[in-house]
């Protein structure tokens, strides 16, 4: 394997051995495609080894245990990009590489399609591969008072935004060891560079290459056109405060965890101290990907 930036520690057994699966039952390929990588490992010689919600669909399927995600060499996701930002949260503090198998539509951060899975493992099993280091945020929810509401990984963003009723919200902005502002605004987008071609380019936000490593703050609808998003060095800690006097927040981590933030609580945004590692393979870029997938 070769890696694509020399930031945190992915040494991993090459070939792998021990092999994680996770996977969205609804999609309609599902079945079959773990059928298709049943007989792959089979033949192989890899312990292959599936989450709980896999096994009605893999007969003879190995149970994967939380306790065992450190064990593993290599973790594929079958499923859209949400399966595997789902599992790139689970693996990325073991530093196990993650192959996404791509059964949806888009498929921005997956590697394959289910038709190319057989040859795309054995070119990982021959160490055919491109460890793409992505940047990763630790984003924390702290009370007014100091005590952590909830910690979580983001590969995409993390997201504040209101709940219920169709109100704004006021937040004052916190970066680089001053303050940026004070605004009302719909909500805002601290994303990675990975997350830039997710929810904050819709909102306005710029694309950046996954190899610069910053944090994109986007507004969400701000009410007022002076603020605008903001590229942020990537060692900077950000830290968004809800100064609105009665309106519950809701964080979104990557579109799937989350936490409530009341009035006075703070989002502290950071880059967390290991990458998430995507197996790419030779050939494989991100503005081709950007070409195909955005048109």
């Amino acid at each position: 394997m070769t890696e694509a930036s020399a930031a945190g520690d992915t040494s991993r057994r090459v070939p792998p051995r021990v092999v994680g699966v996770i996977g969205h039952p609804r999609y309609a390929k599902l079945h079959a495609t773990l059928s298709r990588l049943l007989g792959i490992a089979e033949r192989a010689g890899l312990d292959l080894r599936m989450e709980k919600e896999l096994l009605p669909h893999a007969s003879g399927g190995v149970h994967l245990t939380h306790d065992a995600f450190a064990e593993l060499d290599l973790l594929i996701t079958l499923g859209g990009d949400g399966t595997l930002l789902r599992g790139a949260r689970l693996v990325a503090p073991y530093g196990v590489p993650v192959l996404g198998v791509n059964l949806g539509y888009l498929g921005f951060l997956t590697s394959v399609a289910p038709h190319e899975l057989e040859e795309a493992l054995e070119r990982v099993l021959a160490g055919e591969v491109v460890i793409d280091k992505r940047m990763v945020l630790n984003a924390r929810a702290e009370g007014a008072d100091g005590t952590v509401r909830g910690s979580f990984l983001a590969l995409n963003d993390a997201v504040l935004h209101k709940g219920g009723f169709a109100r704004v919200i006021r937040m004052s902005v916190h970066a680089v060891g001053q303050q940026v502002g004070t605004f009302r605004a719909d909500g805002i987008i601290l994303s990675t560079p990975t997350g830039s071609t997710a929810y904050s380019l819709s909102a306005g936000g710029p694309i950046v290459s996954p190899s610069i490593d910053c944090i994109i703050a986007t507004p969400i609808c701000p009410h007022t056109l002076a603020v605008r998003p903001l590229v942020l060095p990537a060692e900077e800690t950000i830290t968004v405060e809800m100064v609105s006097p009665a309106e519950e927040v809701v964080l979104t981590i990557d579109g799937q965890d989350g936490a409530a933030l009341l009035p006075g609580d703070r989002l502290v945004v950071s880059r967390a101290p290991v990458p998430l590692c995507l197996v790419r393979f030779p050939g494989q870029t991100f503005f081709d990907t950007l070409r195909r997938k955005l048109r």
